[in-house]
């Protein structure tokens, strides 16, 4: 069963990948890079200060901050815990995978931070600020999606690397929204 299902991950991620050409490769390169977003991390912040204040903003910078720490920290130690080789260093996949990055990366990807991160931060804030700015729940996962699936373009992770960094970020954004919320409004922070 867990064989068949290496397989046809393996499927998907060749698929997916080879649907990439030259004349997309920057693009994808610029979303996967993680300087790109400071804009968009930027507004974020912008709009939580018009939503919550300076006071609950600096605590949602702390809540932040320890989100992406858990995500990260998670991410790398499933990496060496599972030892899953990255696509780029999959000697069975080596040849066919298109690497459109400059290096592979690490040896391991299993699962994604990139994809965690990015749906994490995009829940949490969403949770959070979607009833004040409804537009920005719709404009947070579509950046999320198109984050993970820039891993899998660019030849670094399998689809199931990305689907379980969305799904572990989930959870952390939606947890770390909980504990926000818990924090702001019942401890009266």
């Amino acid at each position: 069963m867990l064989e068949e299902l290496v397989k046809l991950d393996q499927e998907l991620f060749l698929f997916l990948n080879q649907l990439g050409s030259e004349t997309w490769d920057s693009f994808w390169l610029l979303l996967t890079n993680k300087w790109t977003s400071i804009p968009l991390y930027l507004l974020l912040l912008i709009l939580s200060y018009i939503h919550l204040g300076w006071k609950k903003t600096l605590i949602l910078l702390l809540v932040v901050g320890l989100l992406i720490t858990c995500t990260d920290q998670l991410a790398n130690f499933f990496k060496y815990g599972v030892m899953r080789l990255r696509p780029c260093h999959d000697p069975d996949l080596v040849d066919q995978v298109r690497l459109v990055k400059a290096s592979c990366g690490g040896k391991y990807g299993y699962f994604s931070a990139h994809a965690a991160n990015s749906f994490a931060i995009a829940l949490y804030f969403s949770y959070l600020l979607s009833t004040r700015f409804p537009f920005l729940k719709y404009l947070l996962v579509i950046w999320a999606l198109v984050v993970a699936y820039s891993r899998i373009y660019i030849g670094v992770h399998f689809p199931l690397d990305v689907l379980t960094g969305l799904l572990i970020g989930g959870f952390f954004g939606w947890t770390f929204y909980r504990l926000t919320i818990f924090a702001i409004y019942k401890l009266r922070l």
